[in-house]
C-alpha cells in the first residue's frame, strides 16, 4: 500500500506543528525538522515543499545514514569521471538534482565532518563543486533536513558544526510523539483500520472492542504512527469474524511460544566428583479434594495461556499443543469462553 501523504491527528500539539511547517513553507529558508522515529518527518517535508512557490520543481530526497561515509560526499555533490576508483563517467549530485526545487536530508547528524563542510558552503553560497572538478556550479536549492538527533548536544560534543546548524536553523519544527498526541490514537486507529477493511473486501468496518480500544490507547508507542499503523493493520487482517468488533491486538509481532532464545554462554562440564549427588524427597501436596484441584489447576493454566497470547484463542491453542475445539471445549467448561 502506498504510503500516505495527508496528516491525521486533533491533537493541539500535532495541529501547532503543522501549522508551523505551513507557515514556514512560502519563505525560502532552510528548516530543520525534529522528530522520534514514525513522527512523519518526510510528510513535514512534502508539506513544506508542496506549499512553496518551488512546488513544480523537483523535490528531491536523501538519507544520509542509508550510505558509507565514503560515498556520501559523492552522492550530495557528484564527480568527474576519473575522480575516484570505480568512477568511471561524470555523475550529477543530489544538489544539482534539485536545482529549483528542495532536496530534503534525512538523518543529517550521520553526516561526516567533510561532508559537512561542503554542505555549509552549497547552503552559504549556492555553490557545489562536484568531486574531481575545479570549477563549481550553481544551484538554487531550498533544504529541508530531518534528525531524530539533539543536534546542540551534537556540536557540543564536537559531532557537528555549529555554523552548519546556525545557518540550517532558520526554523525548527518538533513533531510530537505519538503517546503525547493527545486523542490521536482512536483516530489513527480508526482510519488505518478502514483502510485494511476495505483492502480485504470486507463489507464494513465493525470497529474494536473497548479492550481492545483500550490496549491500543494505553501502548507507549515508541514507534509511533509507524508502529500504529502496523499494529492496526495486522490486527484487523488476523481477525477471522468481520461481522464482529476486532478483539485481539498484538503488538509484538515476534511474540511467539517458540521464540528463539539468545545463546547461552557454554559452561565448562564439571567433574562428576563435584558434581552435587541428586537425593530424591517426597513431593507433599495439601490437596484433600483431587478432583477440585485438578479443575482449579486447569482453568488456571488456561487463563494464564490466555494471557500470554492476548486473548487469541487460535494462538492459546496451538501454545498448548491442542486443536481450536479443544481449547474451546476447555474454556466452555470453566466458563472461559468470553474471555478469549
Amino acid at each position: 500500500m502506498p504510503r500516505e501523504a495527508n496528516f491525521i491527528g486533533q491533537s493541539v500539539a500535532f495541529l501547532d506543528a503543522v501549522e508551523r511547517a505551513s507557515r514556514a513553507a512560502a519563505l525560502n529558508r532552510p528548516v530543520l525538522v525534529i522528530g522520534e522515529r514514525g513522527t512523519g518527518k518526510e510528510l513535514v517535508a512534502e508539506r513544506l515543499h508542496r506549499l512553496s512557490a518551488r512546488w513544480a520543481g523537483p523535490l528531491v530526497t536523501m538519507n544520509c545514514a542509508a550510505l558509507p561515509e565514503t560515498l556520501i560526499e559523492a552522492e550530495l555533490f557528484g564527480h568527474e569521471a576519473g575522480a575516484f576508483t570505480g568512477a568511471t563517467k561524470a555523475r550529477v549530485g543530489r544538489f544539482e538534482e534539485a536545482d529549483g526545487g528542495t532536496l530534503f536530508l534525512d538523518e543529517l547528524a550521520t553526516l561526516s565532518s567533510g561532508a559537512q563542510e561542503r554542505l555549509l558552503r552549497a547552503t552559504e553560497y549556492g555553490e557545489v563543486t562536484r568531486i574531481g572538478a575545479s570549477r563549481p556550479l550553481r544551484v538554487d536549492v531550498r533544504i529541508v533536513a530531518a534528525t531524530n538527533e539533539h543536534l546542540p548536544e551534537l556540536v557540543e560534543e564536537g559531532r557537528f558544526r555549529a555554523d552548519l546548524l546556525d545557518r540550517l536553523s532558520f526554523e525548527v519544527i518538533t513533531l510530537p510523539p505519538l503517546r503525547a498526541r493527545e486523542g490521536d490514537v482512536p483516530v489513527l486507529a480508526d482510519h488505518f483500520a478502514r483502510r485494511m477493511a476495505a483492502e480485504l473486501g470486507w463489507a464494513r468496518w465493525p470497529g474494536f472492542s473497548a479492550r481492545a480500544a483500550a490496549a491500543l490507547d494505553a501502548h507507549d508507542w515508541p514507534g509511533n504512527v509507524r508502529e500504529l499503523r502496523n499494529v492496526v493493520e495486522r490486527a484487523v487482517y488476523r481477525w477471522d469474524t468481520p461481522e464482529k468488533p476486532v478483539d485481539a491486538i498484538q503488538f509484538d509481532p515476534f511474540a511467539s511460544p517458540w521464540r528463539l532464545a539468545a545463546p547461552q554462554p557454554s559452561v565448562a562440564a564439571t567433574p562428576a566428583s563435584e558434581q552435587p549427588v541428586a537425593t530424591s524427597s517426597p513431593i507433599v501436596i495439601d490437596c484433600d479434594d483431587f478432583r477440585a484441584a485438578t479443575h482449579a489447576f486447569e482453568r488456571q493454566l488456561l487463563e494464564s495461556a490466555l494471557a500470554g497470547n492476548r486473548f487469541n484463542q487460535r494462538a492459546t491453542a496451538t501454545a498448548l499443543k491442542l486443536s481450536y475445539d479443544q481449547l474451546r471445549h476447555a474454556l466452555r467448561r470453566h466458563d472461559l469462553l468470553d474471555k478469549g
